[in-house]
């Protein structure tokens, strides 16, 4: 036990140096302030906290909207790399897919594989793969390719007269353009002056 020598106990001595009183959130005046009674320091210290507390606000939303473009940035990521993995193993079953549609187109497609094609193509339907191009539709060279050209006087402006090969399509996005015979309108012969 530490005593004077006069036989008291000393005391800690504990000095609270806070700027803010934790009991009234005001600003204490500091031993200078106080011998300083002249100038209104009370008033240049709520500037100061004012003055604070809006940067510290601003910080705070600031890295609240960091925050939030971060979390929408990496969903916007997530849902890429999802549609682009689909996509892969869809594009790899495409040659399955049309080894099934000739072998439907033949009747050649019976019993036991029926139905595993069905289930295949229903498992390719709900991932989002869906078929396009069909016969008498116009064409389209951001989704068709043309593999054969001609001309004929039943069609009024380019149009798809057999699809070789259907194309597929994952919501908007192509996989692979309908491979297609496109027939023009027959030119009008030049007339001639004679």
């Amino acid at each position: 036990m530490n005593t004077r020598e006069n036989g008291s106990e000393q005391e800690p001595v504990i000095r609270d140096n806070r700027k803010i009183d934790p009991e009234t959130g005001q600003a204490r005046e500091t031993g200078k302030e106080q011998a300083d009674q002249a100038a209104p320091t009370p008033d240049l210290a709520s500037v100061e906290l004012a003055t604070q507390l809006a940067e510290r606000t601003a910080d705070l939303q600031r890295l609240q909207a960091e925050y939030s473009n971060y979390r929408k940035r990496v969903e916007r990521d997530r849902t890429a790399v999802k549609e682009q993995a689909v996509a892969g193993v869809l594009g790899e079953l495409l040659p399955v897919l049309d080894d099934i549609g000739r072998a439907r187109d033949h009747g050649e497609l019976t019993g036991g594989f029926a139905k595993v094609s069905e289930s295949l193509e229903a498992a390719t339907g709900k991932l989002g793969l869906s078929t396009f191009g069909t016969k008498g539709e116009p064409f389209d060279p951001t989704v068709h390719e043309a593999l054969l050209h001609s001309y004929s006087p039943d069609v009024t402006e380019p149009t798809c007269v057999e699809i070789l090969q259907p194309g597929y399509r994952i919501g908007e996005r192509v996989l692979r353009p309908a491979r297609v015979a496109v027939a023009e309108p027959e030119e009008e012969p030049v007339a001639s002056d004679n």
